[in-house]
């Protein structure tokens, strides 16, 4: 494994753009891969809001996404696909059904209505705007796009929770390269998968101590805050050769990614969920891409809540 400037923009072909507001605190981030991508998808949380989940699924007919959208503001945010789907049709993009081209953007939302105004959401407009920006420049870590509003460790209530973010990582294989992004808005904390601390998460309003959020579970018998409003989502791209059926499975495996990092996860609180893109044609198999896709979804992770709190959780004192 050989790590590169660390993006997902480092798998060439791969554009990501933003568009944010913030005095809303709201936003969304769009992956342009330059000539679409097979895609597969895995939900595993209970309290998804997406939207043409449907057309990735192997025996459908579209063959390859145009585009994924990931955006804040609940279901309402959902609506931001229409601008990346006309940016799109404008550059000709898209399934060619003869009288036009319908571009296919999966998408996907988190709730982060109790952050800023919950009257203002990603929209048509703010969609267009992200996807007219996309570049292959590295997106910002932290508190940007779609993770501008996020948080994690709510189980004593967002007012003790902490921020999330957005997070980009890439790393290389012989000539293979495998990236992911993740938007970080998780019921449960994150934590060092090396040592398994908490990094970031629920914080005791008296001390300002981090609370375990499973203990806090089981103490109280049901978690304090329990409105479905978290949900973590990663879009996973590689350059090797994938079909539908491969990339649902790279999928899958890439959320051992989501397991390593955030505890409890795929709660019955959460919309978790995993986009796969294949842009290329270099040989692999799934095994081999959906393990260190695993790898890389838990390092966006952790760096996006680092980023959003402005924390190094790596400098440790030296041994003695």
């Amino acid at each position: 494994m050989t790590h590169v400037l660390n993006s997902i923009c480092d798998i060439p072909g791969v554009k990501v753009g933003l568009a944010q507001n913030n005095d809303a605190l709201t936003g969304c981030t769009v992956i342009l891969p330059d000539n679409g991508a097979v895609a597969g998808v895995d939900i595993r949380g209970s309290a998804p809001g997406t939207r043409e989940i449907e057309a990735m699924k192997p025996a459908r007919l579209v063959p390859r996404v145009d585009a994924i959208l990931l955006a804040g503001g609940s279901a309402f945010g959902l609506d931001a696909a229409g601008g990346v789907q006309q940016y799109l049709e404008e550059q000709g993009r898209g399934f060619d059904v003869g009288v036009t081209t319908v571009p296919i953007v999966p998408s996907a939302v988190i709730f982060d209505l109790h952050q800023g105004d919950p009257k203002i959401r990603p929209d048509k407009q703010m969609g267009y705007k992200a996807a007219l920006s996309a570049c292959s420049k590295p997106p910002p870590n932290g508190l940007f796009g779609a993770g501008l509003g996020a948080t994690v460790g709510k189980v004593l209530g967002p007012e003790n929770a902490m921020r999330g973010g957005q997070g980009s990582a890439c790393s290389k294989y012989g000539d293979i390269y495998i990236g992911a992004l993740a938007v970080v808005n998780a019921f449960g904390n994150i934590v060092n998968p090396e040592d398994n601390s908490i990094i970031a998460g629920a914080r005791n309003p008296e001390t300002g101590s981090f609370v375990d959020a499973e203990e806090a579970i089981w103490s109280t018998g049901s978690p304090v805050y329990n409105l479905k409003t978290n949900t973590t989502l990663a879009v996973v791209v590689t350059d090797a050769a994938l079909t539908k059926e491969t990339a649902t499975q790279v999928a899958t495996m890439a959320h051992a990614g989501f397991v390593r990092t955030i505890r409890p996860c795929h709660t019955p609180l959460d919309g978790d969920l995993i986009f796969a893109l294949s842009v290329g044609e270099k040989q692999a198999n799934a095994l081999n891409i959906g393990s260190a896709a695993a790898q890389v979804v838990s390092e966006a992770i952790v760096r996006a809540v680092s980023a959003a709190n402005g924390i190094d959780f790596r400098k440790k004192e030296p041994r003695r």
